[in-house]
């Protein structure tokens, strides 16, 4: 992005842009309600850091845009300073002072004049860690030693209770490290935080920002209540395992026997198309009575979940956030599975008969949920 689509950001866009931020609204969806491009914000909010830079405000105290004009007329009728100070309320010393550094009374106009005067006073006030080396050395060792700013702040007020110059609010830290303009503390050190982001995020919940959509969608607790009980087969649990360089595996759980099936994923492609046509290619295989539901979690692979239901007609309910004891059996199977698949190896090294042959081999183990029989005992009595 060049500096030309940077200064299309105007004062009311970055207001805008903002209060979308505060109320947890991500950057890209962000980006297209203000008609900008993703760069443009992106670039912004690096620039800053994050946080939101303080808007400049004129000094009661300073020469006003208004009071310039009516110095450059006063000069223009050659009244003198005396007089121009009087009509404006001003000591003389000022009006003096301003027309002697804009060029002097020959020279002196009004809207250049005001200009340099907001430009010279673009001076912010240096940081607590910028002016003090000291504390500021202490404050990277401990970031590189991977304490977040809270336990630094904490420490210092702990270590140092009688001398304020070597405290500093956890707050000061982030600023300082990704609003870099302050100078005091390095941006690579950012990569010692627990989450290495390299701009500060507004506090609250995060809004969706509309990735990964899925329309249509039923929750879990829509499903019938059949499903609870593990009394009837047919329901499955979903999920996809991942192994070396990203390469995946659809896994499906069966509830009432743990029944599992893996199912290959061409190439290695886990989109959301891909996905349903290779999940509805093996569950077509099923007989009918074991096709009545399927249980996901909020992964994108799933966004195409009706293309998989009209193929199936198997109805596909999803599990809340960051809930993977929804989906308990697909979990504690998964966890099996790794025995046989860890993630070193490349999945798509792998061809759907290998598939096969690891659930089979997982099927036929006993199981202590099951009173020690196997999955496939157990279907094998469902299907009778």
């Amino acid at each position: 992005m060049g500096r030309g689509d940077y200064e299309k950001l105007t004062p009311e866009t970055i207001d805008a842009l903002w209060a979308r931020l505060r109320e947890g609204q991500a950057a890209k969806p962000t980006a297209r309600q203000l008609g900008l491009s993703p760069s443009t914000v992106r670039t912004y909010l690096l620039r800053c850091g994050g946080v939101r830079p303080d808007p400049r405000r004129r000094s009661r105290c300073r020469l006003s845009m208004a009071e310039r004009e009516e110095i450059s007329r006063g000069l223009a009728a050659q009244e003198s300073i005396r007089a121009i100070a009087t009509r404006l309320g001003r000591a003389p010393s000022t009006v003096s002072r301003e027309i002697n550094t804009n060029g002097g009374p020959r020279r002196y106009r009004a809207a250049r004049a005001d200009r340099e005067a907001w430009s010279r006073a673009t001076r912010p006030k240096a940081c607590k860690l910028a002016v003090n080396p000291v504390l500021a050395g202490i404050v990277a060792e401990k970031l590189q030693r991977r304490w977040s700013p809270q336990q630094i702040a904490g420490w210092l007020k702990s270590t140092y209770p009688d001398d304020p110059e070597m405290h500093v609010s956890h707050e000061s830290i982030y600023r300082t490290l990704f609003v870099q303009s302050r100078g005091a503390l390095r941006k690579e050190l950012t990569a010692h935080l627990r989450t290495g982001r390299v701009i500060r995020r507004p506090k609250g919940v995060r809004l969706p920002d509309g990735r990964g959509g899925r329309p249509n969608t039923l929750h879990i607790s829509e499903r019938p209540a059949e499903v609870e009980d593990r009394a009837v087969p047919g329901h499955w649990e979903g999920d996809l395992v991942f192994g070396k360089g990203m390469s995946p595996v659809a896994t499906l759980v069966e509830r009432s026997t743990r029944f599992l099936m893996l199912v290959a994923l061409p190439g290695g492609n886990h989109k959301a198309d891909a996905v349903a046509d290779a999940l509805a290619a093996a569950v077509t295989t099923l007989p009918q009575q074991l096709t009545k539901s399927l249980t996901w979690d909020l992964g994108h692979e799933m966004a195409q979940h009706q293309r998989f239901t009209v193929a199936t007609g198997v109805q596909v309910y999803f599990c809340d956030p960051k809930s993977p004891w929804q989906r308990g059996s697909n979990e504690n199977t998964n966890g099996l599975l790794r025995q046989y698949l860890p993630r070193r190896v490349d999945f798509r090294t792998l061809t759907q008969d290998d598939f096969d042959a690891i659930a089979q081999e997982l099927n036929e183990r006993p199981r202590q949920t099951l009173g020690f029989k196997t999955p496939s005992q157990a279907l094998a009595e469902v299907l009778r």
